[in-house]
Order: C-alpha cells, then structure tokens, then sequence
C-alpha cells in the first residue's frame, strides 16, 4: 500500500486535523511558551507562534535540516520573530529547566527511537503549571500516517508518559485519526 504523505500547508490535511482548532483546544494563550518536539515543516508552529503573539516563544525542533529553514524561511516572512527553529534530535532536546508552558508532541512519538527519553526531557522543560500534549495517530488502518504497527494505542502512550513522571489529565478523541493527551507534573 502506497502511503500519502502530506506538506505542512496541505489544505486537505486541514479538514481533518485544524492546528489552530487543536491549538486552541489545549489552551495555548497569548504569552506562552510553546516548545513544539517534531515539528516537521510547522504545521502547529507557525500557527502557535501566530496565537502566542510577541511576548510568548515558540520552540520548533526536528531533525530534518530542510523542514527547519521552511520554518525559518516562513516564520521570517510574516515577522514571527518569536519563533526559534533549531535542528535537534528528540532524545537530546533540553532547551530549558522549568520554562515551557505546553511540549507538544504531534503525530511523532512513535517515531522516536527513546519515546521514553523523549516524555523525560519534556518533564525537565515544563513549568509547575505546564502540559505535555501528544497528537498522535489512533491504531486503526488508513492508507496515510505511520504502518499501523507503528502507532501507539492510548493505553500504551498513556503508559509511557506516567513512566516519564507526569500524570494524564485528559484522553479524548481528536478527530478520525487521531487522539490527544494532556499530561502535568
């Protein structure tokens, strides 16, 4: 089976998975500091940086060299100076102690070759008050995404960020595909 990939501007992508809905759903606000773990192309970087205004930050990680100057590219040319893209691999990703109001993960922790060290990480960059937030991809067949051996049932997601020190507060639906889960300290 030929699997579809899609570009972070894909305006179909955005019938089934909005950012700036998903964005607004976990309550990112005005200032905040968004640290965005795998973050492709910018699909919800860009348009966090657009909802965090100039007193927030976004953080965009990944390891694709060429994702991370679109970002930069696209962040320049709308005057979202508040964006950092940095390439950097997951399991090495500690850009602060104590300073991110969400780490996002989104449709990747599948991808990750330590999830686990991934969730810690995350653990050490949130605030007291912050969140983990997985999107990720429901373990049901579709001809785009992850193999289906990939993806990572809520159960066992769940499991893997209450491993990394963080308790769920939330598990709900996040559209056809996919589910999201809220974890704090």
């Amino acid at each position: 089976m030929t699997r579809r990939r899609f570009p972070a501007d894909d305006p179909e992508r955005r019938l089934w998975q909005d950012p700036d809905r998903i964005l607004s759903s976990i309550g990112l606000r005005e200032g905040d500091v968004f640290v965005d773990i795998g973050c492709g192309e910018g699909f919800f970087a860009l348009p966090a940086a657009r909802c965090i205004g100039k007193t927030g930050r976004v953080v965009a990680l990944d390891i694709n060299s060429d994702a991370i100057a679109r970002i930069r590219e696209q962040a320049e040319s709308e005057g979202l100076s508040q964006v950092s893209a940095e390439i950097k691999e997951a399991e090495a990703a500690v850009i602060c102690e104590g300073c991110a109001d969400i780490v996002f993960l989104g449709n990747d922790l599948h991808d990750f070759s330590d999830p686990g060290r991934v969730i810690r990480n995350a653990h050490v960059m949130l605030k007291p008050s912050g969140r983990l937030v997985n999107l990720d991809w429901k373990p049901i067949s579709m001809n785009f995404g992850p193999p289906l051996e990939k993806r990572f049932s809520v159960a066992r997601a769940k499991n893997l960020i209450e491993s990394g020190g963080l308790k769920i507060l939330s598990a709900q639906d996040a559209g056809p595909y996919h589910y999201l889960i809220q974890a704090g300290k």
